[in-house]
């Protein structure tokens, strides 16, 4: 998205020009995914409880799964009744099903415990569309790029803070864990109720059921003719797969290599740092330039700093600076990424929103299986078949974002040149 109705777009402007409601829903993100333990921790939590390996994997899969399905929910929910409404009932449910599984951590209850676990997978992402949505719609078009920007910091921020947080409560009581991140939801909850509008529902809702499901078949059958959006999706589920490798491949890497340990940690600490300063600053540049354009070279970085963890064999060197060209293209592409699907009409956003993170939550549960099995057999040769694989994403997602670029500017000058007319 490029800036053409105004001077371009700094971060202290953005700052400004962010409403108080969307400041509350930021921070409302950030209180939730400080105390968001449940899948980083779940199977090791389930292992020391004295559960099973396989039990703990089915658990993990199950949260997923949860996810998947959760997100999909939360837009169907935000289309119908808003988004405030959706957040404060998702996170109202996430709560209790977090809190009680420490109570259903048992050998003879591990079926009551994969439905509680898939049933809070589900509740703890249906808020993602909403919050999504309600940012979109608060803030003005030419700064959504920065708004989504904002987002991803407060959620990596929270992703990067949690696990401190969390080493501490393990040393006074693994189900602390749990019932911390249920009052934090809790928390959420009440404060989306208290501080966030009243949102209307993007369009009037049908009157029947028959028409309701009508209107969603419509909506979904027409994304399946969006060729533009099936490259967007292919390209998020492709660039997911690659990127959850530098938390899942890299580790292996480093070890069968003989680096120390705690090389992984400078990793993950630079490139939490890297991402969370730099990346609202890097985010005002690539506003100025077209959206395709930016996906593209995002992408591009990216895949060179994941081919260069090819050669960590030679050097440690290669681990740190595939890991800072990794995250310097994750800031290049990602605001604008995520923010692609609020580009779509009121009537469907969620929906469009709801998709795309349904597709990353998948890709997120498949990466880490088909990482571990494509590196056992390929070892250095693994990274290259990474940097291939998330260049294929570019290519998608230049294609996906450029189409929808170019309907949208046919759309506004057929709207000039009929003002009663109706844009799509």
């Amino acid at each position: 998205m490029t800036d053409d109705d105004g001077p371009p777009i700094g971060v202290l402007d953005t700052l400004r020009a962010t409403p108080t409601t969307v400041r509350y829903l930021l921070g409302g993100v950030l209180v939730n995914q400080l105390g968001a333990f449940v899948q980083t921790f779940l199977v090791l939590y389930l292992t020391h409880r004295d559960l099973s390996d396989g039990t703990a994997g089915l658990a993990l899969g199950a949260y997923s799964l949860g996810t998947v399905f959760g997100t999909l929910l939360g837009g169907e929910a935000t289309h119908r009744f808003g988004a405030r409404t959706t957040i404060v009932a998702a996170m109202l449910g996430s709560a209790p099903l977090v809190a009680v599984l420490p109570l259903l951590a048992r050998p003879g209850l591990v079926p009551a415990l994969l439905v509680a676990i898939a049933l809070a997978g589900l509740a703890a992402q249906a808020y993602r569309p909403a919050a999504s949505v309600l940012l979109s719609d608060l803030m003005p078009e030419r700064y959504h790029v920065m708004a989504f920007s904002m987002m991803r910091i407060a959620l990596n921020t929270g992703a990067a803070l949690a696990p401190l947080i969390a080493a501490g409560v393990i040393l006074l009581d693994w189900d602390l864990l749990f019932w911390i991140d249920g009052a934090t939801t809790l928390v959420y909850a009440l404060l989306a109720h208290r501080l966030l509008p009243r949102h209307a529902v993007p369009e009037r809702a049908p009157r029947t059921k028959a028409e309701r499901r009508a209107d969603g078949r419509a909506a979904y059958a027409g994304m399946l003719r969006d060729r533009a959006y099936l490259a967007y999706l292919a390209a998020v589920v492709l660039g997911t797969v690659a990127y959850v490798q530098s938390s899942i491949s890299l580790p292996l890497e480093i070890v069968h290599d003989d680096y120390p340990t705690w090389l992984y940690s400078a990793v993950l600490t630079a490139s939490s740092l890297v991402l969370i300063t730099c990346e609202l600053k890097i985010t005002a540049y690539i506003t100025r330039i077209p959206t395709h354009l930016a996906v593209g070279v995002g992408h591009l970085v990216n895949s060179i700093g994941l081919a260069a963890y090819g050669l960590a064999v030679h050097s440690g060197a290669f681990v740190l600076f595939g890991a800072v060209l990794a995250v310097s293209g994750l800031m290049i592409a990602g605001p604008s990424m995520f923010a692609h699907p609020a580009t779509f009409p009121d009537g469907s956003k969620a929906r469009y929103l709801a998709t795309m993170q349904a597709a990353a939550g998948l890709a997120s549960a498949v990466g880490p299986l088909f990482g571990v099995w494509a590196w056992t057999h390929l070892h250095a040769g693994f990274w290259v078949l990474m940097a291939v694989v998330n260049g294929l994403a570019g290519v998608l997602a230049v294609y996906g974002t450029r189409q929808r670029a170019q309907r949208r500017t046919a759309a506004a000058a057929a709207a000039d040149q009929d003002p009663v007319g109706e844009t799509v």
